[in-house]
């Protein structure tokens, strides 16, 4: 049985996904979290939890990986699926506007869990920037943004999107920031 996965490690895998999913529900309305909130509503005993994340902030900085992966992964599929300038926007106004909108719990606990040195994931902004830098070079092969654009720059660029507030209209914000950005990385 060479490759096969035995039902209790898939049986564990499954828990650590809901654990994950439904602590991101929860960081998504607050920055505290229950284990034994989180275990009831993931349908496993907070031992479970405790065995797959030891400390709340443990858990928290899993969650940030793990929505951090989501935001990144989805970008070769917009690219693959929509020309370059419109996966650009639709990660920007679609993606990463929502990432930001709906995480501000998991923000805030982020900022309570990393307070000793060294404890934000080095690799967040590296991987934010790949991201970026995907969509900048799809658009500069494209011919619909300018060569000498830095991803970096980009990024500080969409910083506004913290901004945004839920209770307005924030998708037709982010659009509007898009454009903004977008006018001053065009090609013509």
């Amino acid at each position: 049985m060479t490759g096969a996965v035995s039902p209790r490690r898939a049986d564990t895998r499954r828990n650590h996904e809901r654990i994950l999913a439904v602590a991101a529900e929860s960081l998504a309305r607050s920055a505290e979290l229950s284990f034994n909130a989180i275990a009831k509503a993931a349908e496993v005993g907070v031992g479970t939890v405790y065995r797959h994340f030891p400390t709340p902030e443990a858990l928290i900085l899993a969650v940030y990986r793990r929505e951090l992966q989501h935001l990144v992964e989805v970008v070769p599929r917009l690219l693959a699926e929509h020309p370059p300038e419109d996966a650009f926007r639709r990660w920007v106004s679609g993606y990463l506007a929502h990432y930001m909108i709906t995480k501000r719990g998991l923000a805030d606990a982020m900022t309570h869990a990393t307070k000793s040195p060294g404890r934000m994931p080095a690799d967040t902004y590296d991987a934010l920037v790949g991201a970026v830098a995907a969509l900048v070079d799809a658009n500069v092969t494209a011919g619909t943004v300018r060569a000498d654009l830095n991803p970096e720059t980009v990024l500080r660029g969409l910083g506004g999107l913290f901004y945004l507030s839920p209770a307005e209209h924030w998708q037709e914000h982010a659009a509007d920031l898009t454009d903004l950005l977008w006018r001053g990385m065009r090609s013509d």
